[in-house]
């Protein structure tokens, strides 16, 4: 009976070790991710946005406890392997029991929120994988090899010859799944540098966000400062037929509409007139909510200016990218079907466009209606298509350039693409690392609020020619193998002739917190079991009472000890 408790309390401490590996797993691919959607951490806010109707940086809380988690779960883990690697057990506390629990339920309620509600954002996992999979499969090799030290010590302790044999097929299965992983491997950077193409053009995306508010007048003038190669902006319709520059269609998130005319500020901004328009602030709301975290950046008179910045018509906007001789790219927005210039839009947005002057191939058309009377009226547009289709179809509509989000197409397409004379313009890259991924995947432009930083990339940030990256990884392969083979060598070596300790045994050294009333009857326990399975003298009771002493305790086992035991046997 004793035996079978023991034997429980074993195996159920073996199922936390294998909770808290799995919570571990899950934490660090969940911190993974977060990490990466960091290009995306202000479309997230915007989502939250559109759903609460109140505005905040959400992603940062996120990232933070994302981070504590993982932090927390893997010094649990790094404690239990130094417990397992002398033989002892997890011994983790109740408290960290329910820190692990909660960490884990947490971590799945995150992990299947995404999945319900952000699903196309997985896709950021295999586009990172292109940036980082030839270094992480490295730091997985690192780690693999480190993890030999404890599992050769499991092998050597072990007496029992199915165990060795299940513990090494299943560790040198993972060995050499992780070995063979860059056969998997596809990266666009893997090239010879001749191969690389031009560089993308940068729009800034509705401007310069991070330094100005968006679809300002002073965005724009920040794009262009920063050396943009064009800009981006969404086109809306006042009430009074004026073009005039708003992404959402509401006015709440981005100008002071809740003061000046809060019975109003639910209604469509296009249902506002020019004159109520121009009195609203458009820029206080970014010195407020310092949706970027990048207002502490600005001067002070960069500060003051933006915090005053007002809504902006589409004719200023067109003035300033013809004075500067740069592209823009116009988005326009979908009108309520009670919009008295519904039907007119799109001509008195030619209108507009003509009329300031701009040259007609300057200017990139995404809006898919009426796109016949767009070519008869400016046929020098280029006319660019936001749905992706066979290439055939496209050249036949008059459609040489694709405006997509930077996850709804691949390299093999961005090629054949290419390949037909077909551009791409991708939105919206942040980072660095995805603007070298789609560097080297030959994309033509991206838009991006963080042109500013682009700017500044002056080529991929890693380029590999394919025999370097295969001798890396052959390398590096060999290194792990040579170097666990010589760890379970040494390990069986160090360890060969240490038996494997019995359940008992395992609560015995587990028991330096207990009293010592609690330990000397653990130890007499031990001992009766040890003479049931006919070992005659205290000096075969356990690896520790080999050398005449308890490991826990301190205490010398002697044979008055084991008197003792026989007395109270036959008691």
């Amino acid at each position: 009976m004793l035996n079978a408790w023991m034997l429980f309390l074993f195996q159920w401490e073996c199922l936390w070790f294998l909770i808290l590996s799995l919570t571990f797993f899950l934490t660090l691919s969940w911190f993974y991710f977060w990490w990466e959607v960091h290009n995306d951490y202000d479309e997230f806010n915007w989502f939250v946005y559109n759903r609460t109707g109140y505005w905040s940086d959400w992603s940062i809380p996120v990232l933070v406890t994302t981070a504590a988690g993982f932090t927390y779960i893997a010094f649990l883990l790094v404690l239990a392997l130094c417990h397992i690697t002398v033989g002892q057990q997890m011994n983790l506390h109740w408290l960290h029991k329910i820190g692990v629990t909660a960490t884990l339920v947490a971590t799945v309620v995150a992990i299947i929120s995404i999945d319900q509600l952000w699903k196309e954002e997985w896709n950021i996992l295999f586009i990172s994988f292109q940036a980082t999979a030839p270094f992480l499969h490295v730091g997985g090799v690192v780690a693999i090899t480190l993890l030999a030290w404890l599992v050769a010590g499991q092998f050597a302790r072990a007496e029992r010859a199915s165990f060795q044999v299940v513990l090494c097929i299943a560790y040198l299965s993972v060995v050499l799944a992780l070995y063979l992983v860059p056969l998997t491997i596809s990266s666009p950077c893997i090239m010879l540098k001749k191969d690389l193409g031009s560089r993308p053009a940068i729009f800034g995306h509705r401007g310069a966000p991070m330094m100005a508010p968006e679809n300002t007048l002073m965005s724009f003038q920040k794009a262009i400062e920063n050396k943009a190669d064009g800009v981006q902006t969404d086109v809306s319709l006042s009430h009074d037929g004026v073009p005039f520059l708003m992404h959402d269609n509401l006015l709440r998130r981005t100008t002071n509409v809740d003061e000046k005319f809060s019975e109003r500020a639910s209604v469509h901004s296009s249902m506002f007139n020019w004159t109520d328009l121009e009195q609203l602030n458009a820029g206080e709301w970014f010195t407020t909510n310092d949706p970027f975290w990048t207002v502490h950046s600005l001067s002070a008179s960069d500060s003051a200016k933006a915090a005053n910045q007002s809504v902006c018509r589409l004719d200023d906007l067109l003035s300033l990218a013809k004075a500067s001789n740069i592209s823009v790219i116009l988005n326009l927005q979908d009108l309520p079907v009670e919009h008295p210039y519904n039907n007119n839009f799109i001509n008195i947005t030619l209108e507009t466009i003509m009329n300031s002057g701009i040259l007609q191939h300057m200017v990139v058309w995404l809006h898919d209606k009426d796109r016949q009377l767009v070519r008869q009226i400016s046929p020098d547009f280029q006319q660019a298509s936001e749905s992706k289709r066979e290439v055939s179809a496209l050249i036949a509509d008059g459609i040489f350039s694709l405006y997509l989000r930077y996850s709804q197409i691949n390299v093999k397409e961005v090629r054949e693409y290419t390949s037909r004379n077909l551009s791409t313009i991708l939105y919206t890259v942040n980072e660095p690392w995805l603007y070298s991924v789609l560097w080297c995947a030959g994309v033509k432009s991206v838009t991006s609020d963080a042109s500013h930083i682009l700017k500044q990339v002056p080529s991929p940030i890693w380029l590999m020619p394919p025999d370097e990256y295969n001798l890396m990884w052959i390398t590096s392969d060999v290194i792990s193998f040579t170097l666990i083979v010589g760890i379970f060598i040494l390990q069986k070596y160090r360890l060969g002739s240490i038996r494997t300790y019995n359940p008992e045994q395992i609560m015995l050294s587990a028991a330096v917190q207990r009293s010592s009333k609690d330990v000397n009857i653990m130890k007499e326990k031990l001992i009766f079991a040890e003479i049931s399975d006919g070992l005659g003298n205290a000096e075969e009771l356990s690896l520790y009472s080999e050398n005449g002493y308890d490991g826990c305790s301190n205490e010398a086992i002697t044979p008055l000890d084991l008197q003792d035991v026989r007395i109270r046997m036959r008691d």
